[in-house]
Formats: structure tokens, C-alpha cells, sequence
């Protein structure tokens, strides 16, 4: 999926993701089983070439940086020429430029109209002892094509050893049903390999739907041990809907974060795009898609990628039902008759002793452009089935999940996620701010998702209570985290006497200006200037009381300055009232957008021309410190 992104972003993605993180191992205390795990990397990660003969054929997929550039270099004049066309208002000639190359590059891994592969492509290795982490590295020590997701492989390798992982390849071009074959291949091998009987898999993004889609097909046979999709497309994706339907509006305030995210940079430089002044962008990618759609329109990975709702709508749009009558037929097998099935069969493993564990990013709109939820690459409902508020709103307060889930309460903190209606109710977790494929970035995903794969210790969201079901990011880019004492992360209880801040960033000390509570007539009272180290935290003793009512929304607003590029910023969560009698159930939304909350406060119109500078966010934090401090000092 990065490397796919890359080319549709220009590259920026996966600079982002590429980042090593330097985890600390021993972390784990509990003992390992001692399974071989198989890792199914994200969209795109198999490298593959064309030919008859690994040795003599050439590489044809393989993100190589010294190759972009060398492209870029070599129409370097064109590229002028696009971009003195572009202040002009012209975006088609850069789009030509760039597309012309992406179809120089790639152009070889087209499939055609029926989606058979146009030329000899094959992946370098398939057998269980040829994809083995330990006899990769042995082989290639200064590198290889093989290993893929090796920030992750390296966080697990430290508890069950390189020659215990396993790197499945596949064509991932091919749609889900060829994917899942290959798998079914390794895992087969993989057990003759070792001896073992089962085995764990652990998989992101693609290789999610494509564990989905195995354990549908084969998880009968009873091979796996524990199943970890983190961030997967189980449902689709909407980087397929968006370029595929022609739709792309590029979120650059979202890609810029994620960007920020991906290199565990502060989030300094998305206020630059609030005024949403680059919308040439999107006249840019409208002139590219045709490019794109050159080497990609007939991958049945893509046409399996649409979500359910979309993919009628695209396929009658761009399929002709004589030419692409077996790409037809394979995909609607894998909508109309795989797909629907996840959740049944998912159940019928656990009956089998099969430990499915799904964890998925929220509260983000998709980079390219769908307005839902998700991890800015996949909707939260393709990942994890759950119900959504639409982007940008939250249920209203006293809302009542649609499925009882035997009397437990499935909504997240931030009101915006119906988890009983997940494929999995209790083996789903949720992290808002969580970006796509960045769980190692995270301390709260990193440890869990290890814990998940190689211990047997996490069986379902109750079984640690230090990994909730619903979690906000810990990612240091966001500076701050806090939650309530005595209480569950996100949510507020009578038991609650401080609210705990912590600095989360690695290099910056932080300084406290002030913390706003809505929703209830509590406050917290802030050292002037208190200031926080990294790592350090505070605890900020609570005045008043919480109201005795439960599923009401209560925003929490923690202003701080630090010495980056934006010195002064805030983080806002939304955590759930649990303190008493429920309110009124209500089946309604309500707006959270900084333009309806900043409505509220000074009215329509000032509201909307803030809005269009850019300012809004910013005029609701100086709004938010002068509230603050104007009922401090009248405290005093």
C-alpha cells in the first residue's frame, strides 16, 4: 500500500514510512509460543520480474529511489517547462510529464482488459526455506528484494529469533482469491518446513484482505494460531475508490500530518495548508489518473480494493463486460460470495481455536479524498465493519449502539464508533489519531501488536486492561496525551480526581498554558507556564463535579507552547461521560468541526471568513487560553 501511495503522492508517502524506529525489546514479560510466524506485507511490497529465469530476467517492481530520480533528472526540462505552465494555471503539462514517466517505469506490469498479466511477470521466490528471514539475511547480508515490513520484523525477531519468521511474496497484482491461494501455498510449506502444526501470521493493510480472504477459503484446515491484521483493508480501501472513480481531492492538511506522523515529527506544518490553497493539486492528479489507470485499471487487486457500495458504480464505469469478463467474474466472487462471508467464517476459526485480532486507525478523512473515517488510507469501516459518524461529527449524547453485545458497552470515547456491529466486536481495537501503517510509531500499538503475535496472553480487548479496546494516539507528534486518574483511557468516571499530562514528544520540552473542560462544570488548575520534559508527566487536580449521567460527551483541551516551528498548539480529545443514569438515547450527529464550534462562539459569518483564511483552529486556541485563564485568576 506505501509504495503504491508513493507513486500517486509523489514519493512523499514513503519517505514518511521508511523511518527506523529504534525499539527497545525486553519489554514483553510473558513467554512466547513458539510458532513460526509468517509476515503478509502491505499493498505493493513484493518486488517481481519479468522473465523466465530470476538470474536473467529484469526487475520490474521495486521502489528505487536512485531510479525516481534518475527519471526526474531526465526530464528535468520538461518538468521546468510543466511547472512555468503551471502559474499559468495549466496543470496538464506537468500531469503529462510525470504520467508519461510512471508509465515508463511501471508500465511493464499492466494487465490486461481480462486481468492477465501483459508480460512473463513472476515473484522471486515462493518456497517456505527461500523466504525465511535467517536464510535471507545468511544469503544477502548487505540486503535483499525478500524482506519486507523489516521495522516489524525486527520487533518480533527480538522475542522468537530471525529463523522463526517467514515473508510470504506474492503477485499483487493478482486479485484476493490468487493471493489467498499463494498463502495457503506458504503456510503448507511453512508447517513441512519446520515440524510445526500451526502458525502465527501477522499482516498489514493488503495483507490483511488477503489473511481475510484465506482464512474464508481455508481456515478449515485449523494452521494458524494467531491471526494480527493491523490497519487491513479487510472491506477495501479508498485509495482504490478515489483514483478509480476519478474522484481524488487531495487532503493536504491530512497528508501533510501524515507525512509528520510517518517521520515522528512535531505537527508544525500542517497549519500551512488550513487555507486550502493548493488546490492545484487536485487539477494535477485529474490530468495524471489516465496515466495511472494505464498500468493499473486491470489489476484485480484494485478491483477488489473498492468497497462494497462503490464497486458496482466504478465497475460499470470503466469494465466492459465482453473484454473483462474473467476480471468481472473473479472480483464479484470475491464481493458476492468471499467478502460478505469475513465475519461468519472469522467466527468459525475462533470456534477452531484460531485467535483473530484486528487493530485499526480512525478519526482521520482519506488523503485522496472520501469523506469517512479511517486511517487516511482505509475507512474503519473496511477494516473493522464498525458503524461511523460521518467525518467530522460525533453521535449525539445518549446514543445507543445498534447491537447489545451481551450488556457491554461498545461506543468509543470520542462518540464517533459503533464497535458492536464489527466483524469481531470483542477482538477489535481502535486508536484515534493512528495513521495507516504506522503502529511501530505508536508505544501504545507497538507493544500490543507484538503481544498479539507472539504471547497468548491477548484473547480479546478485556484480557490486558493496560490495551482497551478504544485508545487515543501516542504518536510524538501530537505532543500531549492526558486522561483521566482512576479511569479508563477516554473515559470519565465518579472515581476521577486529576487529569494526567504527559509529554510525548522526544526532543521538545513542553509548557503548560491552560486546559479546557466542555461538557461539564469541572476545571483543572495550571502552574503558569508548568513545564514538562519528554516523557515527563503532571497531574492537575480536579475542581467540581462530574454531573451524574452517562453517554454525554465531554471535550478536553490541553494548550501548551514548545520551542518548534509553531510554538503555540493545543490537543482536543473527546472522552465519555460513565457516571451515572444514561442520557436520552438519541440517534442523531452532532457537528465538532472547528467551524461549528467556532460558529457557536462568535457567530456565522466571522466564523466563515476565519475558515476561509485558515485561522479557525488558531482563533479557537487563543479563544480557549483566555477563556481558561479569565475563570482561573476569578477562582483566586
Amino acid at each position: 500500500m506505501k509504495k503504491l501511495l508513493s507513486v500517486l503522492l509523489c514519493a512523499a508517502i514513503v519517505c514518511s514510512t521508511c523511518a527506523l524506529f529504534a525499539a527497545g525489546a525486553g519489554e514483553i514479560k510473558d513467554p512466547c509460543n513458539d510458532y513460526p510466524v509468517i509476515l503478509v506485507a502491505g499493498y505493493s511490497s513484493s518486488s517481481m520480474y519479468c522473465g523466465d529465469d530470476p538470474e536473467t530476467g529484469e526487475q520490474v517492481w521495486g521502489v528505487d529511489v536512485d531510479e525516481i530520480l534518475q527519471q526526474v533528472l531526465g526530464h528535468i526540462a520538461e518538468i521546468g517547462r510543466g511547472l512555468g505552465a503551471l502559474t499559468l494555471g495549466n496543470a496538464k503539462v506537468i500531469a503529462d510529464t510525470v504520467g508519461n514517466a510512471v508509465v515508463e517505469m511501471y508500465g511493464d506490469l499492466a494487465c490486461n482488459p481480462d486481468g492477465t498479466s501483459v508480460n512473463n511477470i513472476h515473484t522471486y521466490a515462493s518456497a517456505a526455506k527461500d523466504v525465511n528471514s535467517a536464510n535471507i539475511l545468511a544469503a544477502y547480508p548487505d540486503g535483499d528484494i525478500l524482506r519486507h515490513e523489516t521495522v516489524i520484523e525486527q520487533e518480533i525477531a527480538a522475542y522468537i529469533g530471525y529463523e522463526n519468521i517467514y515473508h510470504f511474496q506474492c503477485d499483487f497484482r493478482m486479485g484476493q482469491l490468487a493471493c489467498a491461494e499463494g498463502l495457503d501455498a506458504l503456510v503448507e510449506d511453512v508447517l513441512a518446513y519446520t515440524g510445526k502444526d500451526r502458525v502465527n501470521i501477522f499482516a498489514v493493510s493488503h495483507g490483511g484482505q488477503t489473511v481475510s480472504t484465506y482464512l474464508a477459503l481455508y481456515g478449515y484446515k485449523n494452521h494458524v494460531h494467531n491471526a494480527v491484521l493491523t490497519v487491513p483493508a479487510i472491506g477495501g480501501a479508498a485509495l482504490a475508490y478515489d483514483p478509480l472513480a476519478d474522484k481524488v481531492k487531495l487532503d493536504e492538511e491530512c497528508l501533510i500530518r501524515f507525512i509528520e506522523h510517518g517521520n515522528q515529527l512535531e505537527e508544525d506544518y500542517d497549519w500551512l495548508v488550513k487555507a486550502q490553497q493548493l488546490g492545484f493539486l487536485d487539477d494535477i492528479i485529474h490530468y495524471f489518473i489516465p496515466y495511472l489507470l494505464d498500468v493499473l485499471e486491470y489489476w484485480g487487486s484494485m478491483w477488489d480494493f473498492l468497497p462494497p457500495e462503490y464497486y458496482e458504480e466504478v465497475k460499470a464505469k470503466l469494465l466492459d463486460p465482453v473484454e473483462s469478463a474473467r476480471l468481472i467474474a473473479l472480483s464479484d466472487e470475491y464481493h458476492y460470495q468471499v467478502q460478505p462471508t469475513v465475519a461468519e467464517k472469522f467466527r468459525e476459526c475462533q470456534e477452531n481455536g484460531t485467535n483473530i485480532l484486528i487493530l485499526a486507525g480512525t478519526g482521520h478523512p482519506a488523503v485522496t479524498g472520501l469523506q469517512e473515517s479511517s486511517d487516511a488510507i482505509i475507512t474503519v469501516k473496511s477494516s473493522t465493519g464498525a458503524t461511523c459518524a460521518p467525518i467530522g461529527q460525533r453521535f449525539a449524547d445518549g446514543y445507543t449502539q445498534i447491537n447489545d453485545c451481551g450488556g457491554k458497552y461498545k461506543v468509543s470515547p470520542a462518540m464517533d464508533i459503533d464497535a458492536s456491529t464489527c466483524y469481531l466486536p470483542d477482538h477489535t481495537w481502535f486508536v484515534d489519531g493512528l495513521f495507516h501503517g504506522m503502529t511501530l510509531w505508536d508505544d501504545y500499538t507497538r507493544v500490543l501488536m507484538v503481544k498479539m503475535t507472539v504471547t497468548d496472553t491477548i484473547t480479546d480487548v478485556y484480557a490486558d486492561p493496560a490495551y482497551p479496546q478504544f485508545h487515543y494516539t501516542t504518536n510524538p507528534s501530537s505532543k500531549v496525551y492526558f486522561e483521566f486518574t482512576n479511569c479508563a483511557p477516554g473515559y470519565i468516571t465518579d472515581q476521577a480526581d486529576g487529569l494526567t499530562v504527559t509529554n510525548i514528544c522526544q526532543d521538545c520540552r513542553i509548557r503548560l498554558t491552560g486546559v479546557d473542560i466542555r461538557g461539564a462544570d469541572v476545571s483543572v488548575q495550571v502552574r503558569p507556564l508548568q513545564t514538562l520534559q519528554p516523557g515527563e508527566s503532571v497531574t492537575l487536580p480536579l475542581r467540581g463535579a462530574f454531573p451524574t449521567s452517562s453517554k454525554e460527551a465531554v471535550d478536553v483541551t490541553v494548550y501548551y507552547t514548545v520551542s518548534t516551528v509553531t510554538p503555540a498548539n493545543c490537543r482536543t480529545e473527546t472522552f465519555t461521560l460513565l457516571n451515572g443514569s444514561d442520557a436520552v438515547a438519541l440517534r442523531d450527529y452532532t457537528d465538532t468541526t472547528p467551524l461549528a464550534r467556532l460558529s457557536a462562539k462568535l457567530g456565522a459569518p466571522l466564523a466563515g471568513m476565519l475558515q476561509r483564511l485558515g485561522l479557525a483552529e488558531f482563533t479557537l486556541m487563543l479563544l480557549g487560553v483566555f477563556s481558561y485563564w479569565t475563570r482561573a485568576l476569578s477562582l483566586r
